[in-house]
């Protein structure tokens, strides 16, 4: 299995050339180990600021032309991010601030890869999204760590992407000490790829993670299912397909939305029906610039 991350490294460090090697915070290096609960801190407040700056009201729509020019994104770019080239994940004290501290990384990452790169219209643009979430990295602890890697490696506990055999991590890499294991399949609504149908972007900390990820999926699902009796379908994101095996497949995912929709018409016809033919929209990977 590790040979099959390698070469499946190798074939993605071809097709990116520099991307696949390069990172968004190359920086001068702190002269000391940094603190862990205070860069947390720091990345929330970061994110808060995002927020307050470039964003609707509801986490959909990011200004990122008004954000490049920000002094609060500059001092991220260059104040922020090179603290995380001298930061060991592992110090992170308990598993709330873990979810917390990834997940607010990954979305801080993505809004700044698209500025860095210049994203226009998609990310989804380049080999189908691949290069982007392989080319969007920082340098954590020595370790280069990219979109990708977040997500699958360390939030989906090393099971790898969807679409590419193999774990995210091989046997030996370092970054395994970092995988939050189990993972908590609610991140899927909490991760934000700068796409019209992604979840909106929240800023989660440690002591509320649990009840954020909660409304997170709740207000997700809510806002995304629709039921067709008289064809007895379930009408929902393309995220439920692509991580289906997470959600414990097509049983697991009509479990979960009965647990998360409201207590409305929706849920009854779910609680009431045998089953129902799962129907996947077409996910809109149009940059969700606001």
């Amino acid at each position: 299995m590790s040979q099959l991350v390698w070469l499946r490294e190798a074939v993605m460090g071809l097709a990116l050339g520099e991307r696949a090697r390069s990172v968004l915070n190359a920086g001068p290096v702190p002269a000391a180990p940094v603190d862990g609960a205070a860069l947390a801190a720091e990345l929330k407040r970061a994110v808060n600021q995002f927020k307050a700056l470039a964003m609707d009201a509801g986490g959909t729509q990011v200004a990122y032309d008004r954000l490049r020019s920000d002094p609060a994104y500059l001092a991220f770019r260059i104040e922020l991010t090179p603290q995380l080239q001298r930061f060991d994940p592992a110090s992170l004290p308990d598993r709330a601030t873990r979810l917390a501290f990834w997940i607010n990384l990954y979305n801080a990452l993505v809004i700044d890869a698209v500025i860095a790169f210049g994203v226009q219209t998609s990310v989804a643009d380049e080999l189908a999204g691949l290069s982007f979430f392989q080319a969007a990295a920082y340098l954590i602890g020595g370790q280069r760590c990219s979109l990708n890697d977040i997500e699958h490696g360390i939030l989906r506990a090393n099971r790898g992407h969807p679409f590419i055999p193999g774990p995210q991590f091989a046997a030996g890499d370092p970054r395994r000490a970092w995988i939050i294991d189990p993972p908590d399949v609610r991140i899927h609504f909490a991760l934000n790829c700068a796409s019209r149908s992604c979840p909106p972007i929240g800023v989660y900390s440690a002591e509320q993670i649990d009840a954020q990820l909660e409304l997170a999926m709740r207000s997700f699902v809510d806002a995304d299912v629709t039921i067709d009796p008289a064809r007895g379908e379930i009408h929902l994101s393309r995220i439920f397909d692509w991580y289906r095996e997470d959600f414990g497949g097509p049983n697991g995912i009509v479990q979960l939305l009965r647990q998360a929709l409201p207590d409305d018409e929706r849920r009854a016809w779910l609680l009431q029906a045998q089953r129902g033919r799962l129907v996947y929209r077409p996910y809109d990977w149009s940059l969700n610039r606001g």
